[in-house]
This record gives structure tokens, sequence and C-alpha cells, in this order.
């Protein structure tokens, strides 16, 4: 039953094979099962089952054909990452001074899933505030990756090491909610590849649409010009399928489109003859894993072989992306973590002094030192002395590597075929031998440029690499073309037919 795509689950549920209060019940049971690996920091097990009932009471006068009316998502779980607001649930982004928050209201794109009869399981464990590559900055704990990973219920002992393998972040916790069986699909915020990287590591797929298609009211902001509201699904056609559900303009936020957005379907008979896939020569970057490197090259191939044109393109203010998205990243996280002052919400330290002085203590206490690094580096950036050497000269580079989509996309190319990570999952102990800044640098190279340009990308499971990891590959396409990123990339999925993680036998032990 958990091994159904988000597709095939309301399939069965409208023809009434499927219940949908089994169907969230077996996934509670499964999050208990994997809970070792840490990528639920608040459960709603008991509230989600309940309204599971409740819609398969719905979904049983529908097939009876007691009312026609039902609701795309009824009764199906689904994981949000913590730092989407959700009324009544607490929602921490695993931070010190949010760590009681509950929010009075819920983002739109949750009560928009909500509203299609969708249920939340949980909120799931992310780098504090979303800042880091990893999932292993948060106040919870990091979160484990299932592939590879000796779970204690299936007989073993609890791996205790530090070998185990990273999720990649900072949305980890919903990627392995959705790669586990866990859920049938998750929301993550992709900033700079926040989405997209646990997506690759964990063997699932991972979407990030045009900037503005979204609504990021009610996520809580990292960086405003880049976040987006990330999609995890165990399909592309599961993907298309949350997107459309929750995509469109919003009055309470003032960047997402105006213009109406028509909802589509993704065709099951697809042809990529027609296409132009572009090889960008620029991401072929140092430190590029042979197995990530040979999945790329094969994806090209098969293309290739369809009947697409394949040729390398050039995008080359690509090497000055990372340092770019540095610099206004910091800036805004300024700005942005200026409201958390433990006066309105949030934790409140007991020095009261001064007013200074309980700022200073309760963003101390409240915030760690990855944080506080970066809302430093963002107010020295912001210094007048320093504003157009660092901030104003990174708006200039932006706009550059926006052009350089521009002008490949606009050169004929239809979409975009480059690595998402470096590399397979590393291990925790690798990935913690260094700072977090050092390691988001590393992990964000093929990602954060997609963010500061704001098109649309989508990672895909490609194959696994020798040790038995998931490698994801990405697929890029000019603005408002989502729907074309999605076929191109269902085709590749077709192709490809990866075999998702089997974790049924935990259910037997």
């Amino acid at each position: 039953m958990l091994s159904l795509t988000l597709r095939e689950a309301i399939s069965k549920l409208k023809d009434g094979s499927l219940s949908a209060a089994e169907l969230c019940e077996k996934c509670v049971t499964r999050a208990k099962r994997v809970q070792e690996l840490n990528f639920i920091v608040t459960e709603n097990f008991s509230q989600s089952q309940r309204e599971a009932v409740h819609s398969a009471r719905l979904w049983s006068e529908y097939v009876s054909g007691r009312h026609n009316e039902w609701r795309k998502f009824g009764g199906i779980p689904f994981a949000i990452k913590d730092n989407f607001c959700t009324k009544d649930i607490r929602t921490t982004c695993a931070s010190h001074i949010l760590n009681n928050y509950v929010p009075p209201y819920t983002a739109t794109v949750v009560q928009k899933l909500q509203d299609a009869g969708g249920v939340i399981i949980g909120k799931t464990n992310m780098d504090e505030f979303a800042m880091g590559a990893g999932s292993t900055d948060s106040i919870f704990g990091p979160v484990r990756n299932p592939w590879n990973y000796k779970f204690s219920q299936s007989g073993g002992e609890q791996d205790k090491t530090n070998y185990w393998h990273i999720t990649g972040g900072s949305s980890g916790g919903s990627a392995v909610a959705v790669a586990t069986g866990a859920s049938f699909g998750a929301f993550g915020s992709d900033t700079g590849g926040s989405t997209r990287n646990p997506a690759a590591y964990c063997g699932v797929v991972g979407f990030k649409s045009t900037y503005g298609r979204l609504s990021r009211h009610g996520l809580i902001p990292l960086v405003n010009s880049l976040d987006v509201p990330g999609i995890f699904a165990k399909s592309v056609d599961d993907a298309s399928l949350l997107f459309n559900a929750v995509a469109g303009h919003d009055t309470r936020d003032s960047t997402t489109v105006t213009d109406s957005m028509e909802t589509f379907t993704l065709p099951d008979d697809i042809s990529v003859k027609h296409l132009h896939i572009g090889i960008p020569k620029e991401y072929h970057a140092p430190g590029m894993s042979p197995c990530v490197l040979e999945a790329w090259r094969r994806a090209a191939d098969l293309f290739e072989r369809a009947g697409a044109k394949v040729s390398e393109v050039s995008l080359p203010h690509t090497q000055f992306s990372i340092l770019c998205y540095s610099v206004l990243c910091c800036a805004e996280v300024a700005s942005n973590m200026s409201r958390y002052d433990g006066i309105e919400y949030g934790h409140r330290a007991k020095n009261e002094d001064s007013t200074e002085e309980l700022y200073a203590a309760t963003r101390h206490e409240g915030f760690n030192d990855v944080v506080r690094g970066r809302i430093l580096a963002g107010n020295f950036f912001l210094l007048k002395r320093n504003y157009d050497n660092f901030f104003i000269k990174a708006q200039k580079v932006r706009r550059l590597i926006a052009e350089d989509f521009r002008q490949v996309f606009g050169g004929g190319v239809d979409i975009l075929l480059t690595p998402t990570t470096l590399t397979e999952a590393p291990t925790y102990s690798w990935f913690t031998e260094v700072d977090n800044r050092t390691r988001a640098e590393e992990q964000d190279v093929f990602t954060q440029p997609i963010n500061l340009a704001g098109v649309p990308a989508i990672t895909v499971p490609a194959s696994l690499s020798q040790s038995g990891l998931p490698i994801g590959l990405q697929f890029i396409g000019p603005n408002f073309h989502d729907k074309e990123v999605l076929t191109v990339a269902k085709w590749f999925e077709q192709q490809t037919n990866f075999k998702r993680l089997d974790l049924s036998h935990l259910d037997k032990s």
C-alpha cells in the first residue's frame, strides 16, 4: 500500500478499493517505525487519523453514489517542513527562539492542500531557519538518510556511529518522509537548492517552480527574493498533481504572479524528438564524483538516442553565482532575523536590564552559531561604506546570471540538463568535518543559480551509485515553463524506471 504513488492512491480511493483511514494508519505506523531517522519534530498523528476517518466516510458516499463531490487528496497523509506556519500546530524552524511557537494561521500552500482533503501527519526536521545543506544543524539533532541505513527494528543494533549518510538540506526531513513511505508528498522550501538537494540524496522527486507561481505567505522567510515553496513526491506525476493543487495568485503575497494559471495533466505518451537539450559546460565542476558524471553522460546519451538535439551551452557567470548568493542571502537574513527580539513572540531572555541587552541576550540564546554568523555578515555587507561594493554589486551579478539563462533559452534551448549534487550522499562524519558555510557552498554549486534566476527546476532520481545510494539529475526550464520541465522530467523518469526505496521489511518486524 505504501509503495503506491499519489496518483495511484487517488485512483484506488475513487474506485473504493482503498480506505483513506487505513492508508493514513499505515503511514503513521511507518513513521513510527522509522522515527530513529529523526525526520519528524512535531507529530500530528492523532489529528490526521481523525481527519482520515472523516475522509473515508466521504469517499464511501462518493463510491456508493450518494453524492458526486470528492476532494482530490481526501485523507491522504502529507508532511510539512517546519518553517511553514500551521495553525494550532507548533512551528519551530528547528530553533530555540521559536521552540514553543504555535502560529494563529496556516501558510497558503498548506491551506490549499488541506482544502483539497490532505492531512498533515507531522512537521519535518530541517537546518535551523533553513540555513544549511545537510539537515544537520537543528536543535532536534540531524536527520538521517534511510538509504543504506541499519534500522534497529530490522533486528540489528541502532546505528550509533557517525557513518550513516546525510539527507541533504535544508529540507531533509520532508525528503525522508516521502522516501520512507511515511507520506505521499511533502512541502519543503527552496532558497538555493534546499528541496532539490535532499531529493537527490534521498531518491525522490524534488520540484522548485518558477518564482511567483507558489505563494510564500506563511513560509517563514529566509531570503524573500529567493525563497520558493518546494514539492517532494514519489514521482513526477505526483509533483505535478501537488503543484496544480496549490499554485496560483495569492492576495497575501504580492510576489505571486497575478496572471491566471491553467491547470494541466502530464501526458503519458511523451516524445522528446523536437527538444533541444543544453549541457552547461560550467557545470563540469571540480570535485564531481565519477558516478555523478557517468549518470549525467548516460542521460545526455538517452535524449540523443531518442531524437533530441543535445549540445553544449555556456552560462558564463555561473562561476560568480555562489559568491553572489552568499552576499544576498546574508543581507536578507540580517533583515529577516531582526523580527526575533523576544518582545512579541518566541523565546525571551531573562536579561531585562535594558531593551538592547534583552534583544542581544534573546538572540544569543535563540539562534545557533550559523544563524548568528549570517546575521553579522549580512549587517557588514549592508553598512553604508560596504553597501555598493557588496550588496549592489551582488545584485548586478545576479542580473547577469539571470541574463545567461535568458540568452540560452532564447537561443533555442528548451531544457538544461545538469547534475543536482557533486556526489552521492556523504556520510555524517565526513560532512561535519568542516563548517556549515563551506559545506553549503559545496552542496549548492549546481542549484543556487536557478534561484538567482527564478527559473523552474526539478530533480529526478537517475540511478544508484556503486555503493547503492541515489544519484539525482536536474532539469531546468525557462520562466513559467513549469509544465514543460515536468513533462521532460516525466519522460526521463519513464526511461530510467528508478526503483524506489523499499522498507516493507520493517512492517514485518
